[in-house]
């Protein structure tokens, strides 16, 4: 048995004494699905070839000053983000988490720091998801004139991809008619609307308080901005950790396993299924 067969056999044991799984997930949870990957500026250019050209990096764009200063190319790279993530199928790792989840008592809760809402489209309720970053599928205003956070369902962005720019009207508020902006977290954001996400942690908590025996699966989550790992650390229960890269844990109990994501739940799956 490999050394990752041996981390899963052991992972499956774990999940199949739990009564409720919380699962955790950044950036690395989206790439088998064939979303692009920001670690570095590399990888950031690649994805958005325009971007740079203007030696723009990624802190640059997500950030709330671009869309007083560039308007239209941050709508670019947003609206472009918004079309992709439409069109994304989520991989087959989502629903062997939904397999997973099925079988236990309390079933599962997500955290994670993913704006694209793949774990809603791969079939989770959205009353069990926590989107501690926002989500690029709902807006707000841009000036926080109080309006309450509302869906990007009806907006249609045409982009030129080429320059990423942004070709239609911009989303507007329904509030005060000022431009709107996505609901997410972006770097130095001190007008993010985080009501939405403070629901979301409540529901979470209330949740949590049912289980006995809880289990945590993290996907994908990377040390650079650790939101997503502390919190499935600071639950009181064995923590199960997928990344290829970043895989490394440090409590006694916790289980490492140094692969992807579709790739470490599929192989669990397949050991639950011979228990």
């Amino acid at each position: 048995m490999t050394t990752i067969d041996q981390a899963c056999f052991e992972a499956a044991v774990l999940i199949s004494q739990a009564d409720g799984l919380l699962i955790t997930a950044g950036a690395g949870m989206g790439i088998d699905s064939g979303l692009p990957d920001f670690r570095g500026d590399n990888g950031f250019w690649k994805a958005y070839p325009a971007l740079g050209k203007l030696g723009m990096e990624f802190a640059e764009i997500a950030n709330p000053q671009a869309f007083a200063s560039m308007p239209h190319v941050a709508w670019g790279f947003y609206g472009h983000r918004l079309q992709l993530y439409r069109e994304t199928i989520p991989h087959a790792g989502f629903n062997t988490l939904l397999e997973l989840a099925g079988r236990m008592t309390h079933g599962a809760f997500v955290f994670t720091s993913n704006v694209d809402a793949q774990f809603q489209k791969a079939g989770f309720g959205a009353g069990h998801v926590v989107e501690c970053h926002g989500s690029i599928h709902h807006l707000q205003c841009s000036d926080r004139c109080g309006e309450v956070v509302w869906s990007a369902k009806d907006f249609i962005p045409e982009i030129d991809t080429i320059n990423c720019k942004l070709l239609s009207d911009f989303p507007i508020c329904p509030g005060c008619g000022g431009m709107a902006r996505p609901n997410t977290l972006m770097f130095g954001d001190w007008r993010w609307d985080e009501m939405r996400t403070n629901m979301q942690t409540a529901r979470l908590d209330a949740w949590l308080k049912k289980l006995n025996r809880p289990i945590v699966i993290e996907l994908g989550a990377g040390t650079a901005i650790p939101t997503v790992r502390r919190k499935g650390e600071e639950i009181n229960c064995p923590l199960i950790r997928i990344n290829p890269t970043e895989s490394k844990v440090d409590r006694r109990g916790d289980v490492a396993i140094p692969c992807g994501a579709m790739e470490g739940t599929t192989r669990i799956f397949q050991f639950i299924e011979q228990l």
